[in-house]
Formats: C-alpha cells, structure tokens, sequence
C-alpha cells in the first residue's frame, strides 16, 4: 500500500496516506485483491492502517450489516431494518465521516502530516473515529469533549494516542464544544475536523449509509424504503434519507431526539442522558429540507430500553413467547442511541400504519461495549428501578409513544423556524447569511453530494495500491 505524490483537489502537489474512495467504501470489491487480503486480515490488529479499508458497511462476505427485529418484540407489522455499526474500525460508523473529512483536508493539501494536529469536537463517537483515523495515519490527535460522557469513550480515545479537552456540562452542552474549537482554529497548527460543520460527513452518510441502506432494504418485504429515522447528532447520518429519497421520493425522513431536549421539536432546550444525540442546535450539515417529521422519545426509555434487551433478554423471550435465544442473538450490538433509533422506528411504524410489505430503515450507530457505565449509573439513580422495569415498563417503552410527539415539519412554517435556528447559531461561528440562505435550495446539497466523484479521482490518482 505504497503512497505517492500527486495533484489532488487542492492546486498543491503533496503526499497524502492510501485510504478508500467514497465508492470503494460503498463497493470494496471494487479494490484490488491484494489490498483486500490485506484489509481481511487486518481484523485481528486493529492499529493496523489496513484496517482504513474496513471503513464499510459490509460484511466480510458482501452483505450490509444488518438485522430485522421480531415483530414480537417490534408489535408493528412493518420491517423495521436496523444497520449495525459496531463492527466498523473502532466500533462505530462515526468512523466513516471522521476518515472522510480528512481524507478530503488531505487532498485539498489542508491537512499535511508532520505539520498538523488534528482536534475532534464531539460528543463521543466521531471523537473515537477522529482519535483512531488519525493514529492510522499518524497524526496527534485532541478530542474536545463534554466532561460528562461516559467513561468508555474517554478510554477509547486514549487507547488509540488520543488527548482529551474536556468542557463542562453533558452531552447537550455541545455549543461550548464548538466554543472551544474556535480557539484551536486561530492557530495554523491544529486543523479542526468539524463534524457539525464540515460537508464530508453529509457525503459520506448520503452515499456510502444511503446507498447501503438502500441495496439493504432490497432484500426485505416490498424492496423499498417506506421511512428512514435517525436522531441527529451532527446530523451526518440524516443525510442518508437524502439518497434514499432519490429512489424513493415518497419516502418519509424522521429524526428523533430527547423528549428532554426538543430542540428540532419546538426550540427547547434541556439536558439528558442519550449520548451522541440531542445537541441542542439544527448543525450546519443538517439538510432540513428533507426531514419530514421530529419525533420525541424519553432519555429513560431509551436506558431501560438498553438494559432489557441486554439484561433481560431471556425473560423477554419467555413473556413474548419467543424461541430462546431469539434475542440473545442482539446482545452488544446496540448502544443507548441505537435503542432511542429503534423505539423511534417502531413508532413512526405504528404512527404511519405501515404494513407488513413495508420498511423502516434505522441505524445502530454504535455496540454496548461503550456503556457498561451507563448502567451502572441506572442502578446507582434508581436503585432497584432496573430489576423492576420488566414488569412496570416493558409495555410503555417499546409499544408506547404519543400521537403529540410527533411533529410534522413540512409545512413552510415549520422549515422556516429550523432555518431561523440554525441561522442563530452557525452566524455567531462565521457563516454568512448568504452561505445560510443557499442552504434552503435542493441543488446545494446535491452540488456537495457531487463533490464525490472529483474527490474519489484525486484519492485513485494520488495513492499507490
């Protein structure tokens, strides 16, 4: 996997690390063989700068990695089709947009190792991708980070040679994150991979999470895509609705957030305990237009949600009358967000009166591994609400949800209000109104999606394989 110079994006002749193109992360068979035998065996090392070419949402054999909850457990008629990503480098598929932007900072000759630092605002896991990413390609890396997220991802981040910058407050403090980063900008040094801000994250998730999810959804009920729902973080992930609808127009765009922090719900703003979600702002990336519908779902639901399908998974079986071992077969591969996801799916499901033929596509975003913690702090918040809440809560967490919780925002008014918010807060960190007001425009977001092909030419063009 030898790297030479080349003429990328930018109009600088530079070195940049081999890594994949937008499409050979969609398609890795579209990679030569050898690079990868390399990538396969990279698994059992994951330091091993291979392992760039695992950045997909396939599985070894070529499926999407994916499962189909049981409609026991789902109680909708509908598929609701869950995308896992802890099986991504580094445990999540925040992994994909932290490569993304710098590979891109790379080729515009921003990013030149030896002279860079490389800083990560996040709230968890695009800080672990940007702490791993970087170690690949060897770079230091700072996160910038909430001080109260879980003591998992602060382990993560230093085990891949990643320094924390710690702010105060929770997950929904993520404006003093942005407030941080603006520091390590004014310095030459540090170059930000500024996931709220920066449109690699939007192409990543609309073409290698969108196209993924559609091929996905082929092989399920009728073949399509009924609705796609995501909680937003930085949005990033939304942006796969943005491909799915292209080939389904109809298709309906939900995002999900905490009940205890409704920002894209009605401006409010609040704290919970739903990590990587919830940010109290509308992120600069995120492609209001095509969103739908807001739904709000209960931090604690989505806790207790966790500890069931973790915990009590073999109580579940026996009282939905499943065969044993049916949901077993999920232990560790959700985390808190990807419950808040699926609980959002099952409702939109029953609020849409979706059919069996039909499709929910949702995402795992990340594994259970990073939230033992969490748990432990459940018992310590609510001693002995944890062993009780399989007969006081099953029934309210997973066929719950209120019609009022859902918020249509396709109405001009409501598109309006999301512009206005995010206005006020993307003009206080220098984006002009007239960068704002493009944004409301379609061809925008489809001119940033049509970026791939020039930057996946430079990356072929650039690299050795």
């Amino acid at each position: 996997m030898q790297v030479s110079p080349g003429t990328a994006v930018g109009s600088r002749p530079h070195a940049t690390v081999a890594g994949p193109t937008y499409d050979e992360m969609f398609r890795p068979e579209l990679l030569p063989t050898s690079v990868r035998s390399r990538a396969a065996a990279a698994h059992c090392n994951e330091l091993d700068p291979a392992n760039l070419f695992n950045i997909t949402w396939r599985r070894p054999e070529g499926g999407i990695r994916h499962v189909v909850l049981p409609r026991e457990l789902t109680g909708v008629d509908a598929n609701i089709l869950v995308m896992t990503g802890y099986r991504f480098p580094s445990g999540s598929h925040k992994v994909g947009p932290a490569y993304a932007t710098l590979m891109e900072g790379e080729l515009a000759g921003e990013i030149r190792s030896g002279e860079h630092t490389i800083i990560g605002p996040s709230t968890g896991n695009f800080g672990i991708g940007v702490a791993y990413i970087s170690r690949l390609k060897g770079y230091p890396a700072i996160v910038i980070m909430p001080e109260q997220m879980s003591a998992e991802r602060y382990a993560r981040i230093r085990h891949y040679g990643g320094e924390l910058d710690l702010t105060p407050g929770s997950e929904s403090d993520v404006i003093l994150v942005l407030e941080r980063t603006e520091h390590y900008k004014k310095d030459s040094r540090y170059k930000v991979l500024a996931q709220f801000e920066l449109l690699p994250n939007y192409r990543f998730h609309r073409c290698v999470t969108g196209k993924s999810a559609l091929e996905m959804a082929a092989g399920h009920g009728n073949g399509r895509v009924a609705a796609f729902v995501s909680a937003p973080g930085s949005a990033g992930t939304l942006a796969a609705g943005d491909e799915i609808k292209t080939k389904f127009p109809e298709a309906l765009i939900c995002a999900v957030e905490p009940h205890e922090c409704s920002t894209l719900f009605n401006n409010g703003r609040g704290t919970h305990r739903i990590e990587g979600i919830g940010d109290k702002m509308v992120t600069l990336i995120h492609n209001v237009l095509t969103t739908d519908f807001v739904m709000l779902v209960h931090d604690d639901d989505c806790v207790m949600g966790l500890y069931l399908l973790e915990r009590r998974y073999a109580q579940l079986e026996q009282a939905l009358k499943m065969k044993p071992g049916s949901l077993q077969a999920f232990a560790g591969t959700f985390g808190i967000s990807s419950v808040c996801n699926i609980l959002g799916a099952i409702r939109l499901a029953k609020f849409l009166g979706l059919k069996a033929a039909e499709n929910v596509v949702t995402i795992a975003t990340d594994g259970f591994d990073r939230y033992p913690s969490v748990l432990a702090d459940l018992d310590q918040r609510k001693p002995g609400s944890a062993a009780k809440v399989f007969n006081d809560r099953f029934e309210s967490i997973f066929r719950g949800g209120e019609a009022g919780e859902i918020l249509d925002v396709r109405p001009k008014e409501q598109k309006d209000r999301l512009f206005r918010s995010k206005a006020d807060t993307w003009t206080r960190f220098g984006y002009s109104n007239q960068y704002l007001e493009s944004m409301k425009s379609q061809s925008f977001w489809d001119g940033e999606y049509d970026k791939i092909r020039e930057y996946d030419h430079a990356l072929a063009k650039a690299r050795k394989l």
